[in-house]
């Protein structure tokens, strides 16, 4: 792995970033802009109807969010013509051949382009199947298609997740998936075949359901697990001869210490069942103090991706990183139940008249097996017989079916535990420059996972939460 001043590396280079108003994608432009001023460009592809229209999404989805507040702060009055500089969105799709710009921006681009990251994706676990495939399996196709035309391309960054490992069980390593291949033994997976049956029935039928039976019929539990799983294998077998890593996070929550502690967008994976608790819609939970759950902050997964750029930049040995915290730094949902308690008691709820209410102790099961016999009769079995009612009246209950069922999904996501050989490697290579190893820390041995969740995490979420519960109010 080469080694040396990671920021240097991104000095006058331009950078293609996919998804950039997502939540992954603008902490990478504002560690990119604070840390190397000098870069040249960062390209933006932005989902608008023209240029003025990705501009605003811009100035208000990215570059105006409290996450660029130091950012903001160093700059003071130039903030605006540095970014004006700096950076440059472009309206496009990714699910387009070329992203769907035009043929003079296609040019500008495969001349200019050092370095592309993917990180558009839609994360929705109960995703329509057509919409899920288009972005995360077809586009791969597109993004491929793309870089091949870009003449100085030296590194593309892709971002999955964790857990395209599915529900397998014990450490679950960094290796790549063979095209076609299933988690579910003795099946096969044609990928040109299922992009074109969806292309089939959706300009017939419309599809409206998520297809959570299609990912359990190939061994995932859920559509975007499997279609980014798909999405890897295309860039395994298209991306053959581009220099290219991936990137799989666990769960990610709010920023460590970068570049403030607890910033965070959107109500993130475990977070929810914080926000849950506060509102007293979290009716059981599993309570096995063995079980791990691996949160891993944005911060340190930006770090990573950094990181892992200029150690493989322009190298053609494809390399997948897990940037995980479960096999180095252990978070047990004991601790995790603890600290949701210590929390709450600090910063209780209150009503209108500011008397404190008491949350009421959630149901606990120690076993697995019994917390999944009481949800399947509590909930998932109400659940079906809601979604066949929805499907019998003509879909009036969609809302409610789906907002439901997303709840039972999170509380039936049990976290697992990746192998982190590759990240431990690059992290060790990091090592010779101890400037590097400050400003792009992923170590997660560093968190103390009592006072991150307790002091940062959790506030951030209810802060979140709160914030959008007054937007909904006010509108």
């Amino acid at each position: 792995m080469e080694t040396g001043s990671i920021a240097e590396r991104f000095r006058d280079r331009s950078i293609l970033i996919t998804g950039s108003t997502g939540f992954l994608a603008k902490m990478l432009v504002e560690k990119i802009l604070r840390i190397q001023p000098d870069v040249r460009k960062l390209y933006l592809l932005v989902r608008a109807p023209d240029a003025a229209a990705a501009k605003e999404r811009l100035l208000t989805e990215v570059v105006g969010k409290g996450l660029f507040d130091v950012l903001r702060e160093q700059h003071g009055a130039s903030f605006h013509s540095f970014i004006k500089k700096k950076v440059c969105p472009l309206p496009g799709d990714i699910t387009h051949q070329n992203f769907g710009l035009g043929n003079s921006e296609v040019l500008q681009l495969s001349q200019d382009v050092d370095i592309i990251v993917n990180g558009a994706a839609t994360t929705n676990f109960m995703e329509r199947y057509d919409v899920a495939l288009a972005t995360n399996t077809a586009a791969v196709i597109h993004l491929c298609q793309f870089a091949k035309q870009c003449d100085n391309l030296k590194m593309l960054l892709h971002v999955s997740t964790a857990y395209v490992a599915g529900e397998k069980a014990d450490l679950l390593l960094e290796k790549p998936f063979q095209i076609g291949e299933a988690l579910r033994q003795g099946y096969h997976m044609d990928i040109e075949a299922e992009l074109q049956l969806v292309d089939r029935i959706k300009s017939k039928l419309h599809i409206k359901s998520s297809s959570d039976n299609k990912a359990i019929h190939f061994g995932w539990p859920n559509t975007y697990v499997l279609t980014k799983a798909m999405g890897e294998m295309l860039l395994q077998q298209l991306g053959r001869d581009l220099p290219f890593v991936i990137i799989r996070p666990s769960m990610i929550t709010s920023t460590f210490q970068d570049p403030m502690p607890g910033w965070i967008e959107g109500t993130r994976t475990v977070d929810a069942i914080f926000v849950a608790y506060n509102n007293q819609t979290l009716p059981c939970f599993i309570f096995n103090g063995r079980v791990i759950f691996d949160l891993i902050p944005g911060d340190m997964v930006i770090n990573a991706m950094m990181a892992a750029i200029n150690s493989h930049w322009n190298k053609r040995a494809q390399v997948i990183y897990h940037v995980t915290s479960a096999h180095q730094n252990p978070l047990p949902l004991s601790l995790i139940v603890e600290s949701i308690y210590k929390y709450f008691h600090t910063n209780p709820r209150t009503n209108k008249d500011g008397k404190i209410i008491k949350n009421k102790r959630v149901l606990i099961f120690k076993r697995f097996a019994y917390f999944q016999a009481y949800m399947t009769l509590r909930y998932k079995v109400p659940l079906e017989m809601m979604h066949a009612a929805n499907v019998l009246f003509g879909g009036i209950y969609s809302k409610n079916y789906k907002k439901l069922n997303r709840g039972y999904n999170i509380l039936m996501t049990v976290a697992k535990v990746f192998d982190d050989t590759n990240l431990r490697k690059l992290s060790k290579a990091m090592a010779v420059d101890q400037n590097d190893v400050s400003i792009f820390n992923f170590d997660t041995r560093c968190i103390n996972w009592s006072s991150y969740l307790v002091n940062s995490n959790i506030p951030a979420a209810m802060k979140y939460a709160n914030n959008q519960k007054a937007k909904a109010g006010n509108a």
